[in-house]
């Protein structure tokens, strides 16, 4: 890479967010930073934009717009506030976007990313497990690259040989088991939320963290990777891998499985995209292979991890079913957080929403937000009844 590439980050006040712009900041040669956008933390968007002299800054939440421009008074950066705004910026041409804002608010300035950026880096689950055939047709149409950033599925990414994908037997994802891995199950009903906050091997936000430990991130995978990669869901498997080592593995018709290695730390999925198609350093961990003592690896016990089997129904059934489940899942995740339901309740939740009809076709983006609106609602009564 001889000149520098032009790159936009949505959400970059976020875990993905902070590690791209690590992974900028060791690499400044390389990078000319376009945009940064956040919802409302403006004082770190502040310190990031000077840190990495962007040209522009949107703060999705107005409110704090009088806030950024104080904080930025002796710079010449493009202040930016508002929703309607954070859709515009997206239209300003990059080569690689990062697409990392939290949740089904990402999917809007996804879907314009696309159309603006040669190459656009999905972080979050969300946009492609509720609107996924959407997503990857905009992308199509537009001829834009998408790469993976969650780190099971940027292991695919690396090992997935689309000229040999007639001879993939199945993709197998790894997950750790999350800190209740062998917890007795009577034990769960009773768990806090700092316990369920507490990953043994990763560093994340507060709600991927209770993803993992009810295993609903393996199930969103499941459904992400089905999209990504175009692969018919029952060759999609997961497996417990305590150590996190392993990201993702493909098995291949000759016998072959092919696992992409690294330590527990997304920097090493985000330098991957950053650099793509090129390696370059990493800011992050490095896998210290003469360290290894073993590697475990058990099957997924669906009694005390349901929503994983939840996930290939949802596949099957088609319609708005994998729409329905992540918007249960983002609002019962949210009330457990606030400390109004139970650990279990989570899935009780979910599936209460997911014996609900979904078969209705979902067209545009329109009828998705729509129906993540209504679902969203229909939840809250839930919890609220």
């Amino acid at each position: 890479m001889n000149s520098k590439r032009t790159i936009s980050i949505l959400g970059s006040t976020g875990s993905v967010g902070a590690n791209t712009i690590k992974v900028i900041e060791k690499h400044p040669d390389l990078y000319d930073v376009q945009v940064l956008t956040a919802n409302e933390n403006y004082k770190l968007l502040a310190e990031q934009a000077k840190a990495l002299n962007a040209a522009h800054v949107v703060i999705a939440d107005a409110k704090y717009y009088d806030d950024l421009k104080r904080a930025l008074s002796d710079t010449d950066i493009e202040i930016h506030a508002g929703q309607e705004a954070l859709q515009e910026i997206t239209k300003i041409p990059v080569d690689l976007t990062m697409a990392a804002i939290v949740g089904m608010a990402g999917l809007p300035p996804l879907l314009n990313a696309i159309k603006h950026s040669n190459n656009v880096a999905i972080a979050n689950k969300e946009p492609l497990v509720s609107a996924g055939t959407l997503v990857m047709a905009q992308a199509s149409k537009y001829g834009t690259t998408i790469l993976p950033v969650d780190s099971e599925h940027n292991a695919i990414f690396q090992i997935f040989e689309q000229k040999n994908r007639d001879a993939i037997e199945r993709i197998i994802l790894t997950a750790s088991g999350g800190p209740f891995r062998e917890m007795p199950l009577a034990d769960m009903a009773t768990v806090t939320k700092e316990q369920a906050l507490a990953h043994p091997n990763w560093t994340m936000g507060a709600k991927i963290s209770i993803d993992s430990a009810t295993m609903m991130n393996k199930a969103l995978e499941i459904i992400e990777a089905h999209i990504l990669f175009d692969m018919p869901v029952d060759k999609i498997d997961a497996i417990i891998h305590p150590q996190s080592v392993i990201h993702s593995m493909v098995e291949y018709a000759d016998g072959s499985i092919l696992a992409q290695m690294g330590a527990s730390d997304m920097c090493t999925p985000i330098t991957n995209v950053l650099g793509w198609p090129n390696r370059i350093a990493t800011p992050g961990q490095k896998l210290d292979i003469k360290t290894l003592s073993q590697l475990e690896f058990e099957s997924v016990d669906d009694k005390r991890f349901p929503f994983v089997a939840m996930a290939y129904e949802a596949v099957n059934k088609g319609g708005a079913y994998c729409l329905a489940m992540n918007a249960a899942n983002e609002i019962a995740v949210g009330a457990f957080l606030a400390d109004k339901i139970a650990f279990t309740d989570i899935h009780k939740i979910v599936t209460k929403i997911m014996e609900k009809d979904h078969q209705k076709a979902l067209e545009n983006l329109n009828d998705i937000m729509e129906y993540d609106r209504v679902t969203r609602e229909i939840t809250e009564s839930l919890l609220s009844s």
